[in-house]
């Protein structure tokens, strides 16, 4: 690629100037990168201990529900459930982490009260009340995991183009600049070298001349006068 640049000082000024905003750029993406991996070693410990909650949560939920479906019937549970009238709300929003808009999630209307789920005091039993509250307590770490899970996903894949970008200029745009840069200098040098020693073969032709005019005009001077 060095070969393709002219090597004038106009280019070896032009080059230096991008050699100096690429190291700034390249410095800036490397803070980036390393915010970015804070802030994602920060969700993934979140992440981990949602994952096991939301285990935990779906292990209860699913014992409440076999308990009720033991003592009081399929028929009783299933009926519990279709009485429900106020079904939970899902809004997303959106935040920004280090530059990077990742999704807040919001529910409403999922914990309920005996009299919000419909199916009405005497028609209800312990049983069903534990597994509805069991599954209400799963839907939210479900909501809060898939929130999680979409900013650490998010996190990661501008972790990744970062680093890329990082490398492209640490392994190859900068080696390139500082190379033809290299070149430049190198054939500055040879061209400075060679202007140089023209002009001291100019020099000391010329001091010849005047030295051979110089003992040219002794000469005349001092031969006889004809008579």
């Amino acid at each position: 690629m060095a070969k393709d640049v002219k090597p004038t000082r106009k280019n070896l000024m032009a080059i230096e100037d991008r050699i100096e905003l690429s190291e700034r750029g390249h410095d800036t993406l490397e803070q980036k990168r390393d915010g970015l991996i804070m802030e994602f070693m920060d969700i993934l410990d979140q992440a981990q201990d949602v994952r096991s909650e939301l285990d935990e949560n779906y292990e209860t939920a699913q014992q409440k529900i076999n308990m009720a479906r033991a003592m009081e019937g399929d028929v009783a549970v299933r009926g519990a459930a279709a009485a429900l009238k106020e079904h939970p709300e899902i809004t997303t929003q959106s935040k920004n982490i280090m530059g990077v808009v990742v999704p807040q999630i919001e529910s409403s209307r999922v914990k309920k009260s005996l009299d919000q789920r419909g199916y009405g005091l005497l028609g209800s039993s312990a049983r069903i009340d534990e597994a509805a509250d069991a599954y209400e307590e799963l839907l939210e770490t479900i909501i809060l995991a898939a929130e999680v899970e979409t900013a650490m996903k998010k996190m990661l894949k501008e972790i990744e183009t970062t680093k890329r970008r990082v490398n492209a200029l640490e392994f190859k745009l900068l080696p390139e600049l500082n190379e033809n840069k290299e070149y430049i200098e190198q054939k500055l040098e040879e061209q400075e070298r060679e202007e140089i020693f023209r002009l001291k073969k100019i020099k000391n032709k010329k001091e010849k001349e005047e030295k051979e005019e110089k003992e040219a005009a002794e000469a005349a001077a001092a031969a006889p006068a004809d008579d």
